[in-house]
């Protein structure tokens, strides 16, 4: 990723700010306040404003006055007693705004997530970048076999070379033929001064998936923590889950105690069916069980098998 010099002088301004306030403020996070962390080749996701803290979750679940207790090992408590029998409201008490650069096409599957504020860059009123996400080798692979919205083996050699210069000569061939419908280059000069330029709200209808785009995005600590639970897993397109992974880190930088306890109630927990539930029990007294006495389907006896590691799949 690699900045303007216009965006680091802002982002460094941003920086340089100093404000008084009586409101709760988190110095981990502070510290990357407006910083651009790197996202795939071109993106970035950026923490721009946030309220709350670990302790306003602890007044809010208490209706208390001031910063909660004064023990921090009771709040943590209370937050994992929280996160454990899913009381979701007080994490709704805490909001963070990010400002995330990222392709078209991840936004559109982000957009999917209806539980934020959102912003986006107006290509109708100003001139799309002209930067495109092209994929690293070792994450061009095949359409998946077993998964129809997945990848499956790594793409190599010259077929892997030739998709690669697909998608980047579509991409600059696109947005040539954009600045030629515009009338205007990227940075803002006109191509004829004899000719008058398309509108910017149909011109851009001619750009590539891979073109990349701009938002802010606000949203509570519990909604956040959804998004995430479902975009950092492994089984998330590599593209989104970048962004997750740097959005977790954002949030264990703010909310230390609800990230840890997030991790071990939310994404390192197993989560069974009653169906699912009787044949550990089963399993743990030493009786004898199979698929077909078990009543669960043959993805879902796998997937309970998966979780615990056992070696009792169907093939």
């Amino acid at each position: 990723m690699k900045l303007t010099k216009e965006q680091s002088e802002d982002i460094k301004n941003q920086q340089s700010q100093s404000n008084e306030t009586k409101r709760v403020t988190v110095p981990e996070l502070e510290k990357i306040l407006y910083e651009a962390i790197p996202a795939l080749d071109h993106g970035f996701v950026r923490v721009v404003d946030y309220m709350g803290d670990d302790t306003s979750i602890v007044q809010s679940a208490r209706v208390s006055y001031g910063k909660g207790t004064k023990q921090v090992s009771t709040d943590k408590g209370l937050i994992k007693y929280l996160m454990r029998h899913w009381h979701s409201t007080p994490f709704e008490m805490c909001e963070i705004k990010y400002h995330i650069k990222l392709p078209i096409f991840i936004a559109r599957q982000w957009i999917r997530h209806r539980t934020a504020n959102v912003n986006e860059y107006s290509a109708r009123y100003s001139i799309l970048d002209k930067e495109f996400y092209l994929p690293s080798s070792e994450n061009l692979a095949a359409q998946s076999t077993s998964n129809r919205q997945g990848r499956g083996n790594i793409l190599e050699g010259e077929q892997a070379k030739e998709v690669l210069e697909l998608l980047k000569n579509d991409a600059e061939r696109t947005y040539d033929n954009y600045e030629t419908m515009l009338n205007e280059r990227f940075d803002g000069t006109t191509i004829d001064a004899n000719k008058k330029g398309l509108a910017r709200e149909l011109a851009r209808m001619n750009l590539t998936l891979n073109t990349y785009t701009q938002w802010y995005w606000k949203t509570d600590l519990l909604n956040l923590l959804n998004f995430l639970f479902l975009r950092a897993d492994r089984h998330a397109q590599y593209e989104i889950r970048v962004y997750a992974e740097a959005m977790l880190d954002t949030v264990k930088k703010w909310v230390p105690i609800t990230h840890a306890a997030f991790l071990d109630y939310r994404v390192g927990a197993v989560h069974v069916s009653a169906k699912g539930k009787k044949v550990i029990q089963q399993m743990a007294k030493g009786e004898k069980i199979s698929h077909e006495s078990s009543g669960l389907s043959k993805r879902e006896w796998n997937e309970l098998m998966t979780s615990f590691d056992f070696k009792e799949k169907i093939v």
